[in-house]
């Protein structure tokens, strides 16, 4: 299996920590947040990686050649421009069209516990284009659900306006956790060109019929790591034993 990671950002919300660094060498418990991902896919089998690099990027690419890439096979997106999530994977989509197996696309700047397992498994039986996982808590964006558990709109903040792309008897808001399961036919679908989020590809592609599923993820632990604070409560949540990082 497969798998991408969004690296390029410029973690401006991490600094000083980004100040000399990308935010993927940023580290937690004495692993960089590009290592923390990497050792967690490889333990659920995923051998080639493809990872997106725009800020600092020559110190992404020079800490794999030192590790080895983690004895995985690990290639390199460069983005002049930051292309945002969308468009990364956009840019990246070769590296997925010689197969018809889903692959995980997955933020680097999150540390969590979900279950690849299970969502490559739900993502199989739904017969979904993309499956997300999908927790309820407090964000400052929602993706909402219908009943059935696929995409329907999405609303800012717990008060904002609903942004409906299809009908829906009821709706179940949710916080999306950086953790996708795709089906590589979705990459030919997606029409949006240059800088665009992947949630607005959903979107439209939910609107004509498409299933983007979610994978319910409550149970598991999960972390955004997009601020210095958060890095730190991750170290120590690491020190107490609520998560054990992969060696």
């Amino acid at each position: 299996m497969r798998a991408m990671i969004l690296a390029a950002g410029l973690g401006t919300r991490l600094r000083p920590l980004t100040d000399d660094r990308p935010k993927a060498l940023v580290e937690v418990a004495g692993q960089t947040l590009l290592e923390i991902t990497l050792r967690r896919l490889r333990q659920f089998g995923v051998r080639d990686v493809i990872v997106n690099v725009h800020h600092f990027a020559d110190l992404v690419v020079d800490f794999l050649k030192k590790h080895n890439s983690f004895g995985m096979r690990v290639e390199i997106s460069r983005e002049e421009i930051l292309l945002d999530t969308g468009g990364g994977l956009k840019k990246a989509a070769w590296f997925f069209s010689d197969s018809d197996e889903p692959f995980i696309l997955h933020n680097v700047d999150v540390i969590s516990t979900i279950d690849f397992n299970g969502m490559v498994k739900a993502h199989r039986g739904s017969g979904a284009l993309a499956t997300l996982a999908v927790q309820l808590r407090e964000t400052s964006r929602y993706l909402l659900f219908d009943e059935a558990d696929q995409l329907c709109g999405r609303r800012a903040g717990p008060t904002g306006a609903a942004e409906m792309v299809r009908q829906a008897r009821e709706t179940t808001a949710m916080a999306f956790s950086g953790v996708h399961v795709i089906s590589p036919r979705m990459l030919s679908l997606i029409e949006e060109h240059g800088v665009f989020s992947i949630i607005t590809a959903y979107l439209k592609l939910a609107a004509v019929g498409e299933r983007i599923s979610a994978f319910r993820a409550d149970e598991f632990y999960w972390r955004d790591l997009g601020r210095p604070e958060n890095v730190r409560q991750a170290g120590l949540d690491v020190e107490q034993g609520i998560i054990q990082l992969e060696r």
